[in-house]
């Protein structure tokens, strides 16, 4: 028993529905000749969905509203879509081994699936507590999220705990966005983490203080430095109580536990290069891995980023996910137009009223600039590395203030007075881009193409809210 194709997608995540439309463009198939092939009983969506607009107590986002590719304010692909498109949805499907020298792959029902050429999405997975020694984390009111099955259990525990305790395990993006919307659905939320402050990853202490401070007016308490250690449960496996490492008590009617992702990699391990530093597929600059015939995009790829002069990274976030698909099937059709791919990393986030963009990599001396005031915040900071911008960060920026650091960002703007970077601030930025612009002979209104992509990067923040995530419009009431 066993189906052939041409082309195959490896997942049913952002990057496949991406992957898909890019297919569809080019025209590069025949019908019946390419699949997505998905553990999900759904099409592909835009995952950022499920920790915003999904956990609202009014108007919440609901599929088919936010399929891919509503994310990049382009056309919703429902199974509608695909059927029309010639493109097979294998869904609720698991790929149980795959072998790329017979180019082929077996489900968990013992089909045979071959191809000739595979794009591996298979994205990344939710940490679980057991992996690091904790027990019980199976109980119906505990919650991850990861993909829309958790997204529906975690709402369902919000409506059985209104007025109620929840703790939330983890004070990264998953932690910080589950806060916000536990608090809108008026439930009493205490966050846990061992680091020293909030997205420890990327902020810095300065700028983790105000978000802190601002979550801390909305409700959320904070508890650092220390981690979860055990549960106290009642007679039906219900948690009652978290037990911190310091054996401080917090009542829980409910946990959100978000310590982070790994890459999908356990199918091809083995018989694909996979980097050690960070544990995704390796792959070149047009998103091809050891084996000419296979390709990873999104979260399980890790890629050459030229910004950081061809270091290799893994980008856990959606616009990389979005962009990296549709350079794989640029390769793979027109591999001889396809340039290396250049990336410019961009991460964000929606939370109450506050909206925060980061460009580069916060490597080097930080130079902080703005307002950081609870009225109204407009705020940012600036690394410099070797006497260049190297990342750039702003909260409560217009989208030509987003856009004008990500040009300082991408160009790595030489800075020549560090005092004088943070009296200017965001100008900087500004008279940069625009000076900038202006050398390279581009009119006003004309951005060169890497900026395109941070740009369009905005944009899907914004058209979210409007076709699917309808977070802007609802957090006003925040």
């Amino acid at each position: 028993m066993g189906r052939a194709f041409v082309y195959v997608i490896l997942g049913g995540g952002v990057s496949a529905g991406y992957a898909a439309l890019e297919f569809a463009r080019r025209g590069g198939y025949s019908r019946g000749e390419l699949c997505i092939i998905s553990e999900e009983a759904v099409a592909p969506y835009e995952r950022p969905a499920l920790s915003k607009g999904y956990l609202l107590p009014e108007g919440a986002a609901r599929l088919p509203g936010f399929h891919t590719c509503v994310g990049a304010n382009d056309e919703l692909l429902t199974p509608k879509w695909y059927k029309e498109q010639g493109i097979e949805l294998i869904l609720g499907t698991k790929v149980i081994s795959a072998d790329v020298r017979r180019k082929a792959l077996v489900t968990a029902v013992g089909e045979t699936i071959s191809y000739k050429t595979l794009i591996i999405a298979t994205g990344a997975r939710a940490l679980k507590l057991e992996e690091f020694g904790i027990q019980g984390s199976d109980a119906e009111n505990i919650c991850y999220l990861r993909n829309i099955h958790d997204a529906d259990k975690l709402v369902n525990a919000m409506k059985s705990c209104s007025g109620g305790n929840a703790v939330v395990i983890g004070g990264g993006y998953i932690g910080m966005e589950c806060a916000a919307a536990l608090v809108t659905n008026k439930i009493r939320v205490t966050m846990v983490f061992p680091e020293k402050h909030c997205m420890a990853r990327l902020f810095t202490p300065r700028i983790a203080e105000y978000y802190e401070n601002y979550y801390t007016l909305k409700g959320v308490t904070f508890v650092k430095g220390t981690v979860l250690t055990s549960f106290e449960k009642d007679a039906t496996g219900k948690v009652t109580a978290v037990i911190l490492k310091d054996g401080k008590r917090l009542p829980a009617d409910m946990v959100v536990v978000g310590i982070g992702i790994r890459a999908n990699t356990s199918l091809f391990e083995g018989q694909l290069v996979v980097s050690m530093v960070n544990d995704g597929i390796k792959v070149n600059g047009q998103m091809q891995t050891s084996e000419s015939s296979v390709y990873a995009v999104g979260d399980v790829a890790a890629f050459p980023i030229k910004l950081f002069d061809g270091d290799v990274r893994r980008l856990e976030h959606v616009d990389s996910a979005r962009r990296t698909a549709r350079h794989a099937v640029s390769a793979i059709l027109e591999p001889a137009k396809t340039r290396h791919i250049n990336d410019l990393p961009f991460f964000y986030s929606r939370v109450f009223t506050l909206s925060w963009q980061f460009y580069g990599d916060n490597v080097g001396e930080v130079v902080h600039f703005g307002e950081f005031t609870n009225s109204s915040p407009r705020f940012g900071a600036y690394w410099v590395n070797k006497g260049r911008i190297t990342g750039a960060f702003l909260e409560g920026g217009s989208r030509e203030e987003y856009e004008a650091i990500s040009v300082a960002v991408g160009r790595k703007t030489k800075v020549t007075e560090m005092a004088e970077l943070g009296k200017q601030g965001l100008a900087f930025a500004v008279q940069e881009s625009q000076k900038q612009m202006s050398d390279s002979g581009l009119a006003i209104g004309e951005r060169p193409t890497y900026v395109w992509h941070a740009t369009a990067a905005v944009v899907a923040a914004v058209s979210i809210a409007a076709v699917g995530y309808w977070y802007g419009r609802k957090r006003r009431r925040w």
